[in-house]
């Protein structure tokens, strides 16, 4: 049985010929795996991440197989940075028709980043949302912006005090609070997309726990290597899976009209409560946009004062 993520995602038969797509943190596990599984369905892949020689060996691998691939590189702790990958992609593409915000990471040790924002928070969301408002005009209509969450966010609520830097940080709190960020922002940008009469759909994915990620390299003492043993265990997550998330809601036509969704083992699923507060998300979208110096996007589409509090998005029936 082929462990090819778009076999795993049911769209080996899916045309993408043509497609434009940027996928953030592909040099390297399931962005990587999916930048890949995209170039062979026909997509044209803008491949993203901050190691220059890990992204030329993706293209290399994409121009193999007969994709349209480029690499762009840029450091999400930098602000300047990600306005310059957005300026590029506007340049040289005449439009995106699949935004996948991937790239992030849980970090050992805490720190801000030069915006005077705690580092986790920075790389996982504010450069995500920051990257998103940058391109919303170059975003063609019918296109997909995918937005990798995680379970992690189960447990933590939203706590805009805390990303000015926590007195006591610990690396999994701080994780978890910006991959609630990843779901809250997601949805709201559906919303907004959806108010301002925009045909692009918004979700967040769960990957699963993923050995061959990369993402055990930031945990701490002998763990890494015993997370990376697990990928031969049954039952554990594969990087192939979790690329295959990515793919079942960035391509697949049982998502294309599916919008503000947090899809998990390719289905929606009911987040937490804290990723369903609507107020939050709006107060979340408002306070990025000022933490980054920025005009709030889509601005013109927040909710009327009046229905401020009645934002919960419905769980599943």
């Amino acid at each position: 049985m082929s462990r090819r993520p778009e076999t795993l995602a049911d769209v080996s038969d899916v045309d993408c010929t043509g497609l434009q797509a940027l996928i953030t943190g592909s040099t390297s596990g399931i962005g990587r795996a999916a930048a890949l599984a995209l170039g062979r369905l026909g997509a044209d892949v803008i491949v993203h991440g901050r190691d220059t020689q890990a992204g030329a060996a993706v293209v290399d691998e994409l121009a193999r197989i007969g994709a349209d691939a480029r690499f762009l590189q840029a450091d999400f702790a930098d602000i300047e940075a990600v306005e310059a990958l957005a300026t590029t992609v506007r340049e040289e593409t005449d439009g995106l028709d699949l935004l996948v915000n991937n790239a992030g990471g849980l970090f050992r040790h805490g720190k801000l980043t030069d915006a005077g924002v705690e580092y986790t928070f920075h790389v996982n969301h504010l450069s995500p949302y920051l990257l998103t408002a940058e391109l919303l005009d170059h975003l063609r209509e019918g296109a997909r912006v995918v937005t990798t969450a995680s379970g992690a966010h189960q447990g933590t609520s939203l706590n805009l005090d805390r990303v000015r830097g926590p007195d006591r940080y610990t690396g999994f709190t701080a994780y978890s609070h910006s991959k609630l960020a990843n779901i809250l922002f997601a949805t709201e940008l559906a919303r907004r997309l959806d108010a301002g009469g925009r045909e692009i759909t918004s979700n967040s994915i769960h990957p699963g726990a993923i050995p061959g990620s990369g993402f055990s390299r930031f945990l701490p003492g002998p763990l890494p290597n015993l997370f990376q043993r697990l990928e031969a265990v049954p039952g554990i997550t594969s990087v192939a899976d979790g690329a295959a998330e990515i793919l079942f809601v960035a391509v697949s036509p049982r998502t294309a009209a599916v919008s503000g969704r947090y899809f998990a083992n390719q289905q929606p699923r009911t987040p937490s409560e804290a990723a369903r507060d609507g107020e939050a998300a709006r107060r979340l979208w408002a306070e990025s946009a000022r933490l980054l110096g920025i005009d709030e996007p889509l601005a013109e589409y927040d909710r009327h004062p009046a229905a401020a509090g009645d934002g919960n998005v419905p769980e599943d029936a």
